[in-house]
């Protein structure tokens, strides 16, 4: 994924592109190096969070200070959702996003970086790969792998590799 990207890069760049995550996207225009560090840090997330669910029971993971009402706002909102495996419409189509905005609006202020992209599988049951994932705002990550931990959907991954 982006982790050819990142061989290209050499420290003073990295530095740079890091740099350059802290300014408003307004100062930029398709700058491929700011692509890149966002793909890179979506990427290292996206490792991070597969390793915490493959070693600890994912009922007993807690992602935000706030998981209880991510969780009942997302099933008050989303109740005929399948978060097992997630259909890209669901979250990309214009009824989708729709839908959507609302709800990750409630949550400025709430939870840092709330509109942040990041990576999310589209089925639970397995690993992040190109064809595995989605592109989504950060809160939608929280809502939809807050929900595949308590209803059981992450159980699979965390099985096969603590089993």
């Amino acid at each position: 994924m982006a982790a050819a990207g990142l061989a290209g890069l050499g420290p003073g760049e990295a530095a740079a592109a890091a740099q350059a995550l802290a300014l408003p996207a307004e100062s930029f225009g398709n700058d491929p190096r700011v692509e890149l560090a966002w793909a890179m840090r979506a990427h290292q997330h996206a490792q991070i969070y597969f390793n915490l669910i493959s070693s600890v029971d994912p009922k007993f993971l807690s992602l935000t200070k706030v998981d209880d009402r991510i969780y009942e706002e997302f099933r008050r909102t989303f109740r005929e959702l399948r978060v097992d495996v997630l259909d890209p419409e669901e979250l990309k189509s214009e009824a989708a996003k729709e839908k959507w905005r609302p709800f990750c609006l409630s949550f400025e202020g709430v939870v840092e970086d709330f509109n942040f992209g990041t990576l999310l599988r589209l089925d639970s049951r397995r690993e992040y790969s190109e064809e595995n994932s989605i592109f989504a705002t950060r809160i939608q990550f929280f809502a939809i792998e807050i929900a595949r931990n308590r209803e059981g959907c992450n159980d699979a991954v965390y099985l096969r590799k603590s089993g």
